[in-house]
């Protein structure tokens, strides 16, 4: 991965050159943002650029050299990815990235926008929660108490940190406060608030921002032959995120089905039936913890849309059809006087139910107070 292969972000890979250059690079570095804009594919560009053996004039690597060449295909020796992965039927030691090594070369190789749902559907393991546990942090351990190989540093590449758990988030903790020599830890991460504070706190962090709208209608219109005013309506939708504008290209049977859970939840709140409600919670439950937590995902992007919706300018309305039908009659219910409580409902139940929190009891709290919420019109 080079930094030519990545769109916009021009100023952090200024940025990351400069390290480079003055040779003042931190032992341990963040790129955070939203998920979909590529901050994986920057950190492997960073490494790749950091080992080349002949960087070009332009400020990127060749491409050409034998470190390249390496990784471009995940081999090279001085460089280790860490990814969430899933436990196997039947119990047994907590897997760790290398296990799975192989199927991540495949699935990363080409990405410039990572989905963490794609991931965790490589597995044979259906509905499970992607996780990073310490037999991870031991193994790296071991791995990095040796010296590097053939370059000066060695790089860590850990995707999506905030899916440790407890123990492994203490491992990594003392990895970074007692660092090896030349060894650099990039984390991409969409979701930071979500590491401990102490390990956030000793970390430089990057922000990548949302990828401008024209910059995604661009990249539909190009590669994927989209029409330009159909690409701009995707690329607004997808509020910044590529990934996003990916799976809007091809509306999803999911999508479509979190609207109707969302329409349903505020349905029977408004009517404030708690018997329907509980089945609602239920059926929400079953559905997996990963699916749930997309749903509160979606249902926070539809509550901002709502919101929105109110000023009437149809300019700033991202809604697709089905939404926007929906929305010319619900929008009146969310206003200044309850949006920031509701999105802080669903969001607080989105950080439950990762937290392994029991779904059914997390989603009928959501209700109830949706239901005391929805009132304030």
């Amino acid at each position: 991965m080079r930094f030519s292969d990545i769109p916009a972000h021009e100023h952090v890979k200024e940025r990351l050159r400069r390290m480079v250059e003055e040779d003042r690079i931190p032992h341990a570095l963040l790129l955070e943002g939203p998920e979909g804009i590529g901050k994986l594919a920057m950190a492997r560009a960073f490494a790749q650029y950091l080992h080349c053996e002949r960087r070009t004039p332009e400020g990127d690597a060749c491409g050409e050299c034998q470190s390249c060449r390496w990784h471009q295909t995940f081999n090279h020796i001085d460089t280790s990815y860490v990814f969430p992965v899933v436990k196997p039927e039947g119990g047994g030691d907590a897997p760790v990235s290398d296990d799975f090594i192989q199927e991540w070369r495949d699935f990363a190789s080409d990405r410039v926008y990572m989905d963490l749902q794609a991931w965790t559907a490589t597995f044979t393991k259906k509905n499970a929660q992607t996780m990073t546990y310490v037999t991870e942090a031991n193994a790296l351990i071991h791995k990095l108490a040796f010296t590097s190989h053939v370059t000066r540093y060695r790089v860590v590449i850990w995707w999506l940190p905030e899916r440790m758990n407890e123990e492994t988030s203490n491992k990594l903790l003392k990895l970074l406060e007692e660092p090896y020599p030349d060894t650099i830890f990039i984390l991409a991460s969409n979701r930071p608030e979500d590491l401990l504070p102490t390990i956030y706190s000793r970390v430089q962090r990057i922000e990548m921002k949302r990828l401008p709208a024209g910059t995604i209608a661009d990249i539909l219109e190009s590669r994927h032959g989209v029409e330009r005013g159909q690409a701009m309506t995707i690329a607004h939708i997808a509020e910044g995120s590529m990934l996003s504008a990916l799976n809007n290209l091809h509306v999803s049977k999911e999508s479509s089905k979190f609207l109707d859970i969302f329409i349903s939840l505020m349905r029977l709140a408004y009517q404030r039936n708690v018997k329907e409600l509980r089945e609602w919670a239920n059926e929400l439950a079953a559905l997996g913890r990963e699916p749930e937590l997309r749903f509160y995902d979606y249902a926070m992007r539809l509550l901002r849309e709502n919101f929105v919706y109110n000023f009437n300018v149809p300019q700033i309305s991202y809604l697709n059809p089905a939404e926007a039908q929906f929305s010319s009659r619900f929008a009146r219910f969310i206003n200044e006087r309850n949006v920031e409580t509701l999105m802080r409902v669903f969001n607080d139940a989105r950080t439950d139910i990762a937290g392994n929190a029991n779904g059914k009891i997390v989603n009928l709290d959501v209700a109830i107070k949706v239901i005391m919420l929805l009132i304030q019109k």
